[in-house]
């Protein structure tokens, strides 16, 4: 088990809390209804959560990032949907307007965010272009009239309630990646259309979309371009990892429950050796995953370089919460494929993990790059 500090466990204890009471109770409903739990993300709002890694003086709780990781990992064992929605609004959807934004942008969009007054959003995929950002067709264009974006995003999470949009686009599409840039944009801007909301396999709860621009005003947000995105990039694979171990830990728990109380030829499963076996490595697999995520957390909140170990942790966690959803259907046999219980929704939410923060695919790159220190 992973070293918290004492202020570190006792947040763990409140938040387990909250999600025992509130979040875990209503998770199904959540996921049937499809429907965004906007009443608890408000809370979560009030209870300071969203400001955990930013600092006081912008309405933050000046907290370490491993109290960020906590509530991900926490939040994730009660809802998918919910703690995915509070991971973007708590980092990738405000972190540029901290770090880029004017003293305006703070009081106007960054404090009331971080109080859950308002909802900022992350636009970075195209209907084009993915992994590949490269391949990013939105356009920035900045003339007498300012800064226009003309162009399409996809896989905005919370982008149908946002109040606020950080959005990549290419100010020279001939050098690539090193003509991308980042962009404030406001609800209701001229040429702003917010489409359609997603339907999806896992995380059914959540609210993400596709927006299109044309020539949306627009004010840009810094000017390192994917060098400003890579000082997050390493926070967003470790918060990746904490949200898989949370999904691990309630995949196995009711794993573990079910074998206790399901009784086959007159003695429980969880009696029988292949049962055992399997319960006991994905056990194993989920203690790695946490060392995996904190080690990673650790190395952030003191200022190392943790490139290769958050890469390493997001990978290994996301892949090993979905071999533990996939062994709680096995465990669950016949009633693992019924919708009337949780096993089948780990499993479905698991896949998000695979996606979110880089796909395993890329992250193998990532790691093999480091390893052959190119």
């Amino acid at each position: 088990m992973i070293e918290l500090t004492p202020d570190e466990a006792e947040f763990r204890a409140s938040v387990a809390r909250l999600v025992d009471r509130e979040i875990a109770p209503r998770a199904r409903e959540f996921d049937e209804r499809g429907e965004f739990p906007m009443e608890l993300f408000r809370k979560i709002g009030e209870l300071g959560y969203f400001g955990l890694r930013y600092p006081e003086s912008v309405g933050g709780a000046g907290a370490g990032f491993v109290h960020y990781l906590v509530m991900a990992e926490e939040l994730a064992r009660g809802s998918m949907s919910l703690a995915a929605a509070v991971a973007m609004q708590a980092m990738m959807g405000t972190d540029f307007v901290f770090r880029c934004g004017t003293p305006d942008h703070h009081e106007r969009l960054l404090k009331p965010a971080l109080r859950g007054e308002k909802i900022g959003a992350f636009c970075l995929s195209e209907p084009n272009a993915g992994s590949d950002l490269a391949r990013i067709e939105t356009t920035a264009r900045s003339g007498a009239d300012g800064t226009r974006l003309t162009g399409r995003k996809m896989w905005v999470t919370n982008g149908t309630m946002a109040d606020f949009f950080t959005v990549a686009a290419s100010v020279d599409r001939t050098k690539g990646l090193k003509g991308i840039r980042f962009f404030l944009v406001e609800r209701g801007a001229a040429g702003l259309h917010i489409g359609r909301r997603i339907p999806l396999v896992g995380v059914r709860a959540d609210d993400v979309t596709e927006l299109a621009l044309e020539e949306c005003p627009a004010v840009p947000l810094g000017d390192g371009g994917v060098s400003d995105l890579m000082q997050i990039l390493d926070q967003v694979r470790a918060m990746t990892g904490a949200l898989a171990v949370g999904l691990g830990r309630a995949a196995l728990e009711d794993a573990v429950r079910y074998a206790k109380e399901r009784v086959c030829f007159q003695k429980p499963v969880a009696a029988f050796q292949a049962i055992r076996h399997m319960l006991a490595q994905a056990d194993v697999d989920l203690e790695a995953s946490r060392l995996l995520v904190y080690q990673a957390g650790r190395r952030i909140e003191r200022g190392l370089p943790s490139r290769r170990e958050s890469a390493i942790a997001k990978l290994f966690a996301s892949e090993t919460a979905n071999r533990i959803a996939d062994t709680a259907m096995r465990v669950l046999a016949g009633y693992g494929f019924s919708m009337e219980y949780p096993a089948q929704r780990f499993f479905r939410d698991a896949r998000f993990l695979l996606i979110g923060g880089g796909t395993s695919e890329i992250l193998r790159d990532v790691i093999a790059r480091e390893t052959m220190g190119e």
